[in-house]
């Protein structure tokens, strides 16, 4: 399990010589994660984790906006203060981001969501959404299952924390490649009318050992932007994972 090919470091290179020089026409290619806020006539903006609003001003792609969607987006600042956005963009490209929920295990769905490795590399809560930028072994054959659940079937601790477990089903797939993924989830559901603020503990299956992450979901709070947007382009809208 140790010879692994990471197929995405060439893309990685290409994309970024493709998009580290300026825009002759209006400024600066800038590169970020956001969530897609529909407006009443259908039209849509992008809300960054820090609280900044972009207004798509302009396109060089066809995009339809699903409210609460994750996306990256690459985009050019045309001007600040546009109504009542932080700056009116052009999107020079945009690509959506495997949004989900989390999800209850049951002795009835334990065998689909399965518990198979796999390597966490940042995890972190951005806005109202878990983000986890993970590393995964595919085969080739079928997509693999990633979910955050609750677990039914054991007592969590009498701790005051929600207790998730972060699952991969890699369907008895072949470790024939190692691929990088990010997924975020919806973590609305979660909040306790009673305080602002709760508690996370997030149970991995690592490679070598079980690993528990100890977070704070704020409700509503922005948080600053992610490094993670600025250095790296993962395997976005993939048919590895769903």
């Amino acid at each position: 399990m140790k010879n692994y090919f990471v197929s995405s470091i060439v893309a990685i290179a290409i994309f970024f010589t493709a998009f580290s020089c300026d825009d002759s026409n209006s400024g600066n290619y800038l590169f970020d994660i956001a969530t897609v806020e529909v407006q009443d006539d259908e039209t849509f903006v992008l809300r960054l984790d820090d609280g900044t609003r972009l207004w798509p001003l302009a396109t060089d792609v066809r995009y339809v906006g699903k409210n609460g969607q994750r996306v990256f987006v690459n985009y050019t600042v045309l001007s600040e203060k546009e109504n009542n956005y932080n700056y009116s963009i052009k999107i020079n490209d945009i690509w959506d981001i495997l949004t989900k929920s989390p999800i209850l295990l049951t002795a009835e769905n334990a065998d689909s969501i399965g518990n198979d490795p796999v390597k966490i590399n940042s995890i972190w809560v951005g806005s109202d959404f878990l983000n986890v930028d993970f590393f995964f072994n595919y085969g080739g054959v079928k997509p693999h299952a990633i979910n955050l659940v609750k677990n039914t079937l054991v007592a969590p601790p009498d701790d005051g924390k929600i207790h998730l477990e972060f699952r991969h089903n890699s369907y008895q797939s072949l470790n024939t490649r190692l691929y990088e993924g990010l997924v975020c989830f919806d973590l609305r559901s979660l909040r306790v009318p009673t305080v602002d603020s709760v508690l996370l503990t997030i149970k991995v299956k690592d490679w070598e050992r079980e690993k528990t992450f100890n977070l704070v979901y704020r409700y509503n709070d922005t948080a600053p932007k992610s490094a993670k947007s600025e250095k790296h382009i993962y395997t976005i809208s993939s048919s590895e994972y769903y």
